[in-house]
């Protein structure tokens, strides 16, 4: 599929969106399946903050995160002659590959070289079970063959590295494989990586995701967390890959700044210095935002950046999202130093409604 230049009145740099978002998760951290349903009873109430186009079949975007069902993971694996390590020794990825069946080899063939490129083992690939008889014409026209893939390190890693190294690895491939074949720019798309969370999304209403994901229904899917998105794109062009959760947030609204903050970002990424990632590494994660992707795509990009490189996620939400401190009689004096000290180094990503965000712990 040819990527479609700008025509007419339509510029990409004028998109915006409002959705639905939700989460529900278990305070004493107990898995499951009861709680992945009612995250998805959400979801599909949450229908009048989704959209669709002429087809009522055709949504504008839903899915979910939870955590990795590792048990149901690997019972399913069994079942096709893979074998899953523990739990926390092992990424999953869950990722779009084109329909045209000779760019679906290709693309998992680098794939497979850069997963041993970035110290990694593939373990196996698992052709994931959907339904799409209920999908729009449009929609389905464009639908991604999907699959997950499963890989572990070579060397013994404790989880924190395991997690920036699938990083590096989704950055890296996605990157790389979007320039050989430009062709994948939108077919080849990675959802999540990672050994603790995982995403079910797509070009969907939130009545379909229930019924295409048929692992969803599976009642030893669990988890203790789960957020859930419906996608209102209200001058955006749908697309698969944009419908959320990202890898960490679900986003309602829309972040004003976008083009000075990807601009911002982009001008320092030269200057970026990591203590957890080499500089052969951080290579391979630029540019860590891009112009393809939604105000919600980049944002999670920079936010799972700072994430991954130490800062915890409330303290890189608050550097992104600052309350409107400069007046605020009431607020603390030590709250307003973080502001100001960190208003030198990241410019706001200002309008969000709300972001429900999780790291999957």
């Amino acid at each position: 599929m040819q990527e479609r230049s700008n025509q007419g009145l339509y510029t990409p740099s004028l998109e915006k969106d409002s959705c639905g978002t939700g989460f529900i998760a278990n305070l004493n951290g107990d898995k499951s399946h009861e709680l992945v349903a009612n995250a998805l009873q959400m979801l599909t109430n949450m229908e009048h903050r989704g959209a669709c186009g002429c087809e009522a079949n055709t949504g504008d975007g839903a899915g979910i995160l939870t955590q990795v069902p590792h048990d149901f993971l690997m019972q399913k694996c069994a079942e096709i002659g893979l074998r899953l390590p523990e739990f926390g020794t092992y990424g999953v990825g869950m990722v779009f590959f084109p329909q045209h069946e000779v760019l679906r080899r290709q693309c998992r063939f680098l794939l497979n070289d850069y997963i041993d490129e970035c110290g990694l083992e593939l373990i196996g690939y698992r052709t994931l079970p959907t339904h799409n008889d209920d999908i729009g014409p449009s929609a389905l026209s464009v639908e991604p063959r999907m699959e997950q893939v499963f890989v572990k390190p070579k060397e013994a890693l404790d989880r924190k590295a395991l997690e920036r190294k699938l990083y590096v690895l989704r950055k890296y491939s996605t990157h790389n494989i979007h320039i050989t074949y430009p062709q994948s720019k939108d077919e080849f798309y990675i959802t999540s990586f990672s050994y603790k969370t995982i995403v079910y999304k797509g070009q969907l209403t939130t009545y379909q995701v229930q019924p295409y994901f048929a692992d969803l229904q599976d009642p030893n899917y669990k988890s203790a967390i789960a957020l859930v998105h419906s996608r209102f794109s209200t001058n955006t062009v749908p697309k698969w890959k944009l419908a959320q959760p990202f890898r960490y947030v679900a986003h309602n609204g829309e972040i004003n700044t976008i083009q000075g903050n990807v601009n911002w970002w982009k001008s320092k990424e030269h200057l970026l210095k990591t203590e957890l990632f080499n500089d052969e590494e951080l290579e391979k994660l630029k540019p860590i935002c891009g112009q393809h992707l939604s105000d919600s795509g980049n944002f999670d990009n920079v936010l799972e950046f700072l994430v991954l490189n130490g800062i915890s996620l409330p303290h890189a939400l608050m550097m992104m999202i600052p309350e409107a401190w400069q007046h605020d009689e009431q607020m603390e004096d030590y709250k307003k130093a973080f502001y100001e000290y960190h208003k030198t180094i990241m410019e706001p990503w200002d309008g969000p409604a709300s972001i429900c965000f999780t790291d999957g712990i």
